[in-house]
């Protein structure tokens, strides 16, 4: 073993060994730990259900894409504000998080790849240092010690030397692995995000700048990161499983109740998202009632509910930076009409389907199974009275596509190729539907109506796994849970977190 990989192994066994090393009142961090937070994080793990090893392994991933003498560099966000001091919730950028755990703001991991031998690669982190005063205000922080200590880190240093330490990173690689965000997408309110923005002005000191003056060159990151980002582990099927079964659960909750309005069936829904276990929404929820659910992205979610009319829902949770994206469409006074079910019924069947293809075996791409979806739509609305409908006209009724990638992002991987064949590992969403207007082109009975199904899929080998399973989607299930509730307990919902192995 060479001296540099026995300094990588002793990095990464840094988490498996060091439990007990931080408890105590000296010890804080900014982010949930088995330390701190161990009804959230277990021992070895760097977050919810996935190790540090599995974090060490990704960087390796990483890195045996990348060429000799080349670093790939990964900024993270800084907090966003609303309007004045408001702030929005932090959101980490992906990448970052997908490669290390690492949850806070103003920081930036590079992965050094000195020689062709993996075991020389060398994981580096600038984060914003420990400070007293700040930390009163703003919640605490890891610190460069904890950055080695719990993530990691080979080598560590504070963010107020980007400029310096990524220059002399410049200085011996001849590559840099990086892509860069035009100004208009980033809040330039900090030094930290003026010098990763991209500017047409030849400020000094940008990392656009150092990059000119030491003459590498810049390929894509994302090109990387989406390849290997959109093929699951086990450890991320598991909790993309675990959020799907409470956002899932969340679901046949609602189905029991009667709302007055789109924003208390929008509020019992998120409320059951956390009371299940997960940690926040995955995205705004879309809480359409009637014909409000003509419009795919309907968020103001502030109508009242017509007692005959059909709800449509898109809205999931997010347990450890893994999202789950669930939409359900069911009557308000829970027995749908003989028009809506028969309209209901031809997307399911679309849906069920389509799931079906989702696996390697059927060699099928997610390009291709939104071309069969459109075949089968098709099909089931003539079948529904839709005389005459071309495939063309079907796309008017159903203008979205089949589905997504799915993980850390709702829409995840997004460079990632639509005409690439499933493998397994994949989580993609399936989620047809069918908006009919108010027009004389079709049958009065169907006018107004929006239905959306949409299910998580695990791509197999030869099969598949449904992520979601959990939300009812048949009708005469539907119907029964509003008529006569739930049988999982409370109780169970709230805990089925803990079910994480």
């Amino acid at each position: 073993m060479s001296p540099c990989h026995s300094r990588l192994y002793g990095a990464v066994c840094r988490r498996f060994f060091s439990s007990g090393r931080f408890h105590g009142a000296e010890f804080t961090s900014g982010q949930p730990l088995f330390e701190n937070r161990p009804h959230m994080v277990r021992e070895g793990e760097l977050t919810t259900g996935i190790s540090a090893q599995e974090y060490y392994e990704r960087r390796l991933r990483l890195a045996k894409n990348m060429t000799r003498a080349s670093i790939a560099i990964l900024p993270g966000q800084s907090i966003r504000y609303a309007s004045g001091s408001v702030f929005y919730q932090f959101q980490q950028n992906t990448d970052l998080y997908y490669f290390t755990g690492w949850n806070e703001p103003d920081s930036v991991a590079i992965i050094e790849k000195p020689t062709d031998k993996l075991e020389d690669v060398v994981f580096h982190m600038l984060v914003p240092p420990k400070d007293k005063t700040a930390e009163q205000w703003e919640g605490y922080r890891t610190g460069v010690q904890g950055v080695q200590e719990i993530f990691n880190a080979d080598e560590a240093d504070t963010t107020k030397n980007v400029a310096s330490y990524v220059s002399k990173l410049l200085n011996r690689n001849s590559t840099v692995f990086y892509d860069f965000e035009d100004a208009s997408e980033l809040t330039l309110t900090s030094l930290y995000n003026k010098f990763f923005q991209k500017s047409n002005s030849k400020f000094s000191g940008t990392l656009e700048s150092l990059l000119k003056e030491h003459r590498v060159s810049v390929k894509s990151l994302s090109y990387i990161s989406n390849s290997l980002r959109a093929v699951k582990s086990p450890a991320e099927l598991d909790v993309m499983r675990l959020a799907g079964k409470i956002s899932g659960r969340a679901y046949n909750q609602a189905y029991a109740q009667r709302f007055p309005t789109e924003k208390h069936l929008c509020a019992f829904l998120e409320y059951q998202f956390i009371a299940g276990g997960c940690d926040k929404s995955a995205y705004v929820p879309v809480v359409a009632g009637g014909d409000h659910a003509l419009c795919i992205h309907y968020t103001r979610n502030d109508d009242v509910f017509k007692e005959d009319s059909l709800v449509l829902v898109d809205a999931g949770g997010n347990l450890g930076g893994y999202c789950a994206d669930i939409s359900r469409t069911w009557p308000v006074n829970g027995r749908f009409t003989g028009p809506q079910k028969e309209l209901y019924q031809a997307v399911l069947n679309v849906e069920k389907k389509c799931i079906e293809y989702c696996t390697e075996s059927s060699n099928m791409s997610l390009q291709d199974l939104h071309n069969e979806s459109v075949k089968l739509m098709t099909r089931e609305l003539r079948n529904c009275g839709f005389s005459g409908l071309t495939q063309w006209e079907t796309m008017k009724l159903y203008p979205h596509y089949i589905g997504h990638n799915l993980g850390i992002d709702v829409h995840d991987t997004p460079g990632y190729a639509r005409n690439k064949k499933f493998q397994v590992g994949n989580v993609v969403t399936v989620e047809p539907g069918v908006y009919v207007p108010e027009s004389n082109n079709y049958p009065s009975s169907f006018r107004g109506i929006g239905i959306r199904i949409e299910d998580d899929v695990a791509v197999g080998k030869d099969s598949n796994i449904v992520l979601t399973v959990e939300a009812a989607k048949e009708i005469e299930d539907i119907e029964s849970i509003a008529a006569n509730g739930v049988t999982t307990p409370l109780s169970e919902v709230v805990n089925v977190w803990r079910d994480i192995k």
